[in-house]
């Protein structure tokens, strides 16, 4: 497969079951749905991550675009993979740099040098992982050891977004269609909807939300005036690190 040479695969396929290839893609129409479905995917965690560590998101957006182009151009397009903000940072961060949790983080730049400084380690790995492959990796963490270091940082953090983002009874409700919307798409349906049933029940639960709060005044109205008045253009507050030995070795 040459670079961004990708053949074409009919959507029929997943009516069928079956699966795109990363030398394959699906019609440009499908693609771009596709795009937009894993944008919402995306944006959450991306988002949230550097909220809970004090920093600028936009920063954290815009890096994170930047880093999974470089990561599209070194692999030449053979690996679909996006690059977004990594909560095994969080701890440490706040540990690191005594974040109370609001607002921005006063010791930010404590936290960029510890960073850095765990890149270049990343970096280091990585070299050595392409001189002697990855057989060590998986003899010092099996699957066994890794998949529990991701549930538990899931499950430290699962209390985190059902505190913030379900501020009243109503909305701790509406958490709910948005899940059962999601699992219905994903059971009711087959084909191209079901592999976008991320956007599809969204849609579905945003229309409901609309309906519940505009119509009929139940929860707080969605209001898009704000996104309306965004620039189209701008940058992000950027941050200079402080490399501080302490960090740097948490």
């Amino acid at each position: 497969m040459g670079f961004m040479n990708w053949r074409v695969k009919s959507a029929d396929v997943l009516q069928q079951g079956g699966v795109i290839a990363p030398d394959e893609r699906l019609p440009w129409p499908q693609t771009a749905v596709m795009g937009v479905q894993h944008v919402i995917a995306m944006f959450g965690a991306t988002v949230l991550a550097p909220i809970l560590m004090g920093f600028d998101p936009n920063v954290a957006i815009l890096m994170s675009g930047i880093g999974t182009l470089i990561f599209f151009l070194v692999t030449g397009g053979k690996v679909p993979s996006y690059l977004g903000s990594s909560f095994a940072f969080i701890g440490v961060v706040i540990a690191a740099t005594g974040y109370a949790g609001q607002g921005a983080n006063a010791n930010i730049g404590v936290a960029l040098g510890g960073i850095i400084a765990c890149g270049l380690v990343y970096t280091l790995i990585g070299a050595l992982v392409q001189a002697i492959g990855t057989g060590w990796i998986e003899r010092f963490m099996p699957p066994v050891v890794t998949g529990s270091v991701v549930a538990v940082i899931g499950l430290n953090l699962a209390g985190i977004p059902i505190k913030n983002m379900a501020a009243s009874n109503f909305d701790s409700w509406m958490q709910v269609v948005t899940f059962v919307s999601v699992g219905l798409v994903a059971v009711l349906t087959r084909g191209m909807v079901q592999r976008l049933l991320i956007l599809v029940g969204l849609i579905v639960a945003s229309i409901i939300y609309a309906v519940l709060t505009n119509g009929l005044g139940l929860g707080k109205p969605m209001d898009l005036t704000a996104l309306a008045n965004a620039a189209w253009f701008g940058l992000p507050n950027f941050a200079a690190p402080q490399f501080s030995g302490n960090a740097m070795l948490l």
